[in-house]
């Protein structure tokens, strides 16, 4: 059983800059695919990114690449997500995923799931 808790949502002007972290505990953390998720008020939970097991490999939606960088630590068990220029549309809850398979972009493709964290983007 992996746990993940996201953490460094906020409130931030359109043009600025969050950082999200991801702790997970549990089996060996670099064992697991791991991705970011998130979910604006009515609509689907949508992919983001992902970053596979060693690092090595990244995956980004249209959506926020060049804007958005993935990376992970996992001697600290932790993964983060670097925001740039952010839109008001990037506003949404942030959910980190963890899978122990190769990355994916599918949301039922994951296996574990963070409790999410808000970013509040205004224009």
């Amino acid at each position: 059983q992996v746990h993940l808790v996201e953490s460094g949502g906020g409130v931030v002007q359109a043009g600025g800059s969050l950082r999200l972290s991801c702790a997970a505990s549990g089996p060996i953390f670099s064992g697991y695919a791991m991705g970011w998720f998130r979910q604006a008020p009515g609509k689907e939970r949508e992919f983001v990114v992902y970053i596979s097991a060693g690092g090595i490999s990244t995956y980004y939606a249209d959506s926020v690449k060049g804007r958005f960088t993935i990376s992970r630590d996992n001697a600290k068990n932790t993964m983060y997500l670097q925001m740039n220029s952010l839109k008001p549309e990037d506003t949404a809850v942030y959910y980190c995923a963890a899978r122990r398979r190769s990355p994916a972009a599918a949301k039922a493709d994951y296996d574990y799931w963070g409790q999410g964290t808000q970013v509040t983007v205004s224009s």
